[in-house]
């Protein structure tokens, strides 16, 4: 593997690692005290955080899609996606609150470890070529995504977005 890919692989594990310590930390009432800066629990929190993992698990074929279409294409789906950004905070919100209850901290370490198999397993099987291809992506919907972004940079924002949520974690020091 490349360095690009290695470096994402490790800031998967290391990931991995970080929510299992968080999460063997913390006792009941750590999880559901308020995170600094969000209104999400502790627990809601870790849940965000794994789920910026499945969202790119599952907005990867899209992407592979959209790479191909026309730049007239992906503009014109991108500026749909950036017109719809007062519609996804709140569920954003909403659905990782309520995720958190299926996905609680019993299950969600077990959860990220699958789905860093999957976007392992899928990284490996990516071209040089296939990874610098890009896209237009909806720049409002997250401060860590850009108006356009390469197919690496799509692989490798999960593990940006999870250090950015950990810092807001209101858990015991590790």
């Amino acid at each position: 593997m490349d360095r690009g890919r290695t470096r994402i692989a490790e800031d998967y594990h290391h990931d991995l690692q970080m929510l299992r310590s968080f999460l063997v930390a913390a006792n009941a009432s750590d999880l559901k005290r308020r995170s600094h800066g969000t209104r999400w629990t502790n627990e809601q929190l870790l849940f965000h955080m794994v789920f910026g993992y499945m969202v790119v698990r599952a907005l990867l074929p899209l992407v592979h899609v959209l790479v191909r279409c026309p730049p007239s294409a992906r503009s014109a789906f991108c500026r749909l996606l950036n017109a719809g950004t007062a519609l996804s905070h709140p569920v954003n919100y909403l659905g990782s609150c309520a995720a958190a209850a299926v996905y609680n901290h019993r299950r969600m370490a077990f959860k990220l470890q699958r789905t860093i198999a999957a976007l392992e397993a899928w990284l490996a099987a990516e071209t040089t070529a296939s990874l610098q291809r890009r896209t237009d992506f909806p720049d409002r919907w997250d401060p860590f995504f850009t108006p356009a972004m390469s197919v690496e940079q799509i692989y490798a924002y999960p593990s940006r977005h999870f250090a950015f949520h950990a810092r807001q974690l209101a858990l015991p020091a590790q």
